[in-house]
């Protein structure tokens, strides 16, 4: 019997070792393109820096060494990561949510920005006294997930919800829709890739993700940049998600789906000399 008990823990041990390697493999192949180069944000100035950041290590230990996995799919999390690598330069990529996968998207990121926005304090404290790197901040909606049917039929009324006037989106109280407090840092950076994930729109009381679909909708249509803003929506299986997508994302600009998982490309409208009444 003993020596049953001490080979069945010599088992369990080497199956703990071979987890650890295994998980370490994935979130390297997650984390290094073919050519060991890391994706979109790699200094192209030195290509041959392809040092590691103390970011993307702390990110392979977290991963290896817990139960915890990613909240979306695989199939999910790589529609975002082949955007990251397309684009070959450092991203500037804003991230509604803050959870269990934070501390990855960061690090497919790593000499990029990554901002991480969050509605609930508890919920903040708890996965930033785990994370300190990253950079985050708690944020507050003016929203209800009630509220959604009667902001979708009334918005259209309120000027300042236009395509046109919604910016700046800094200050603009008078449309609920809006995001308008947020901090200055997510006004003064131009985002190349949106992650809408929360805030929580799964009970009556909740925010919903009425204004952060908005929100991205307005910057990806402001942007001043080249190229089109990527907009990616989780929880596409949900009524108001999928909703709030159609009316301000525009089908026209869906790019690709998997899962739950919506990608889409919104171009500028900055220097076009229509004025659009409507988003879509």
């Amino acid at each position: 019997m003993q020596m049953q008990v001490s080979e069945k823990r010599w088992f369990v041990g080497l199956l703990a070792i071979v987890g650890i390697i295994g998980a370490s493999l994935f979130i390297v192949s997650l984390i290094q393109t073919p050519n060991n180069s890391f994706l979109c944000s790699v200094n192209y100035s030195n290509k041959n820096d392809n040092t590691p950041t103390s970011l993307q290590l702390n990110s392979i230990l977290h991963y290896a060494t817990s139960t915890i996995t990613p909240q979306q799919s695989l199939s999910e999390i790589t529609i975002t990561f082949d955007v990251l690598k397309s684009l070959k330069r450092p991203c500037n990529f804003l991230v509604f949510g803050l959870g269990l996968d934070s501390l990855m998207w960061a690090s497919l990121n790593p000499r990029g920005r990554t901002l991480f926005l969050e509605e609930d304090p508890s919920w903040f404290q708890k996965v930033v006294k785990d994370a300190p790197e990253l950079n985050a901040h708690t944020v507050k909606y003016r929203t209800q997930l009630r509220e959604a049917d009667a902001l979708l039929s009334s918005y259209r009324n309120e000027p300042f919800c236009s395509p046109v006037r919604a910016m700046p989106l800094r200050g603009n109280e008078r449309c609920k829709l809006a995001l308008h407090n947020l901090p200055d840092e997510v006004y003064d950076t131009e985002w190349d890739l949106i992650m809408v994930d929360a805030p929580r729109g799964y009970f009556a009381e909740a925010p919903g993700r009425m204004a952060a679909i908005f929100t991205a909708a307005v910057m990806g249509r402001n942007r001043k940049g080249s190229g089109v803003t990527h907009v990616f929506l989780h929880d596409v299986d949900r009524k108001v998600e999928k909703v709030y997508a159609e009316e301000f994302l525009c089908r026209k600009n869906l790019v690709k789906g998997v899962g739950r998982l919506w990608h889409f490309e919104i171009p500028s409208k900055v220097n076009s000399t229509i004025h659009d009444t409507v988003f879509c």
